[in-house]
C-alpha cells in the first residue's frame, strides 16, 4: 500500500477531527483496497498480527458486519462485543469493560454507542487508537467518509461548488451531520431537506441552506442523500408531535421517479440504509439507474479498510 503521509490524528472520533488532506488520504487508500477487494483473493496481510475489538453497545447490522469484513480482508484477528448479555447489564462501567478486553493485548477499538461522546472519553483513558462506528446522534464518520467516496466516483474527485442535498431526519440523523462536515471539507454546497420539526435551528451557522420543498430541492441538487425517519430515536408517540403521518411525510418529501424527472439533468440518488421504501424513497428510485445505494455499500468496506490501516500504521 502506498504511503506519502498519515493521518493527522491517532483516533477517528468524528469527521470534526480531520482535515482535507485526512480525507482525501482515506480515499487515496480506499481506492487501492477497492481495486483489492475486486481481485479473485480479496485479503491482504497489512494488519496480520492486529487484534481489533468490536464493540458495540447499540444494534447495528450493516456497519458492523462492514467492519468485520474489513478487519478480515486486512488478515486482522478479530474480537467481537455486544453489550447484550454482557457485564455492561451487571452495572460495569465503559472504561472497565474496555479496560478488561484491552488487557487481552488488543490493538485497536471500534465501538457503537448510543451517547454523544462515547468515544471522546475512551480515548482519554485508554492508548489504543478508537474508531467512532456512531455515537447516538452525533456522529458516524465513516459513513460520512463512504458517502465523499462515492460521490467523487459518481461525480468526479474535485465536488467544489456541487450541490449536495440530505434529505429527512436531520433532526435524529448522526449521518447528517458527519456528511455536513465532510461535504464542507471538499467544498461542497450543502443544502439540508425536510419539515422544520425534523430540522436543528443550529444548522445555518455551519453554512448549510435549509429547504421545506423537495420538488425545489431535486432541480437544485446534483445528488441527493436520502435519510430514513428514525422513529426508534423519537420515543413511541413523538412521531406525532414531528409530523402528523407517514403518508403525509410521504407526500411531501417523499422521493419518486415522477420528481425525479422535474431535473433538467441527472440526479446521483443516495442512502445510507436501512432503507424505507415507500416512505422516503420508492422501490422504483432505489433500484434505478440513478441511484449508488450499493456502491455505497461496497465502497463501505474499502473506506473502513482504509481507516484501520492507516490508524495502524500511526500507532506503529
Amino acid at each position: 500500500m502506498s504511503e506519502t503521509q498519515g493521518l493527522s490524528t491517532p483516533n477517528l472520533l468524528g469527521i470534526k477531527g480531520l482535515t482535507k488532506s485526512d480525507v482525501d488520504l482515506i480515499h487515496a487508500t480506499a481506492k487501492e483496497f477497492k481495486d483489492v477487494l475486486n481481485r479473485p483473493i480479496k485479503k491482504v496481510p497489512s494488519l496480520r498480527d492486529f487484534t481489533v475489538a468490536n464493540l458495540f453497545f447499540e444494534n447495528s447490522t450493516r456497519t458492523r458486519l462492514s467492519f468485520e469484513l474489513a478487519e478480515k480482508r486486512l488478515s486482522a484477528d478479530v474480537v467481537n462485543f455486544s453489550a447484550a448479555g454482557s457485564s455492561v447489564k451487571k452495572g460495569e462501567t465503559l472504561v472497565d469493560t474496555v479496560n478488561n478486553i484491552l488487557a487481552m493485548k488488543v490493538d485497536m477499538v471500534v465501538m457503537r454507542h448510543p451517547h454523544p461522546g462515547a468515544h471522546q472519553f475512551l480515548a482519554s483513558k485508554v492508548d489504543v487508537p478508537i474508531v467512532n462506528a456512531g455515537d447516538g446522534t452525533h456522529e458516524h464518520p465513516t459513513q460520512a467518509l463512504l458517502d465523499t467516496f462515492s460521490l467523487r466516483e459518481a461525480l468526479g474527485d474535485d465536488l467544489t461548488g456541487k450541490n449536495i442535498a440530505i434529505v429527512g431526519d436531520i433532526q435524529h440523523s448522526r449521518v447528517a451531520l458527519s456528511n455536513i462536515e465532510a461535504l464542507k471539507l471538499l467544498g461542497v454546497n450543502v443544502r439540508v431537506c425536510g419539515p422544520e420539526t425534523l430540522i436543528p435551528k443550529h444548522l445555518h451557522s455551519m453554512g448549510v441552506e435549509v429547504s421545506h420543498d423537495l420538488d425545489d430541492t431535486i432541480r437544485w441538487a446534483d445528488a441527493l442523500n436520502m435519510l430514513r425517519i428514525q422513529l426508534e430515536r423519537q420515543g413511541p408517540s413523538d412521531a406525532v408531535r414531528f409530523f402528523p403521518t407517514l403518508r403525509e411525510y410521504t407526500m411531501r418529501f417523499g422521493l419518486t421517479l415522477e420528481r425525479l424527472a422535474q431535473s433538467d439533468t441527472p440526479v446521483v440518488i443516495m442512502h445510507p440504509g436501512p432503507i424505507n421504501r415507500g416512505v422516503e424513497i420508492s422501490s422504483e428510485v432505489a433500484d434505478s439507474e440513478h441511484a449508488i445505494i450499493l456502491d455505497q455499500v461496497e465502497n463501505g468496506v474499502a473506506v473502513r479498510m482504509a481507516v484501520l490501516y492507516l490508524l495502524a500504521q500511526r500507532k506503529g
